[in-house]
């Protein structure tokens, strides 16, 4: 692999969870220019303290390809806005224009623009943009967070009772801080073109999530299958903003249709590491969920 640590590099969103373990993972690593981009800058001190530049990049401000000047690649970490397609292809066109040679992206599994996608649309237009640009990228299209079932567990717990519409198929989780890491090795060494799923070790059926729970808390779990409009109803009468239900059904039914019952090693080639389990990540939670 061709190292770039002596290069420019970027993160946006670095004030986020994902973004900011990606800034430590560089640091650690030895990239010796790494920027911090955020919109607040004051809550990155700690970054700027460990080595880091920390400047205010908004996708939303006129300036925005100033604020990329000087960058060599950068990482564009995904955002939840509801407008992120038009987010993004703007944070694509700066780039080009402030001269950057390589895009690192955080897409998503089986990106279409189909309707029935949801938000998950996005990341094929997101795509589609940086192709079109002619700089090089690495596409890392990241499967759910395993960090998302502590989210559902509290629900769960609460009820005894876990909805989804993935129809018993399995989903590989992924940690959030393995995906970061591998965001910042493939910014370290990435080059070309490039698409890979980033995938836990194994698929796992949320059958087998409402086990792990229920073993983990002392609490019995029953997992209910749904279709994915019913998922969709229930999830706005629970107050989940439209957009973010939208997404989390769309990512059910694709693992309905088999798109996240896969396992790569593109953890462990950008990292080192092999990817932490589901299981591995429940039980080092374990208090969060006897909580």
């Amino acid at each position: 692999m061709t190292d770039f640590s002596n290069q420019t590099l970027l993160v946006t969103g670095a004030g986020g969870h994902l973004g900011r373990i990606a800034v430590e993972e560089l640091l650690a690593r030895g990239a010796t220019r790494v920027i911090a981009g955020t919109r607040d800058t004051a809550a990155l001190s700690e970054l700027a303290a460990r080595g880091a530049e920390v400047r205010r990049v908004d996708f939303d401000a006129p300036d925005l390809a100033a604020s990329l000047a000087g960058v060599d690649r950068m990482l564009l970490v995904s955002t939840v806005a509801p407008n992120r397609r038009e987010h993004q292809a703007r944070a694509v066109a700066a780039a080009k224009e402030a001269g950057v040679q390589h895009i690192v992206y955080t897409s998503a599994p089986n990106p279409r623009p189909n309707e029935s996608a949801g938000g998950i649309a996005d990341h094929y237009w997101t795509e589609v943009a940086i192709a079109a640009s002619g700089l090089d990228f690495t596409f890392l299209r990241n499967h759910i967070y395993a960090d998302v079932t502590l989210d559902a567990a509290a629900p769960a717990l609460a009820t005894g009772q876990m909805f989804d519409a993935t129809g018993g198929r399995g989903r590989n989780y992924v940690t959030r801080a393995d995906a970061a890491r591998t965001a910042a090795g493939a910014l370290l060494t990435a080059s070309a073109k490039e698409i890979l799923d980033v995938t836990g070790p194994a698929p796992v059926a949320l059958e087998d999530v409402a086990r792990l729970l229920s073993g983990i808390s002392g609490k019995p779990i029953q997992r209910i299958g749904l279709s994915g409009d019913q998922l969709l109803e229930g999830m706005k009468a629970a107050g989940l903003p439209p957009f973010m239900a939208q997404l989390l059904v769309a990512f059910d039914l694709d693992a309905a249709a088999g798109h996240h019952d896969i396992v790569t090693d593109t953890v462990e080639r950008f990292t080192g590491r092999k990817p932490e389990s589901l299981a591995d990540f429940l039980r080092a939670n374990a208090e969060r969920l006897r909580g």
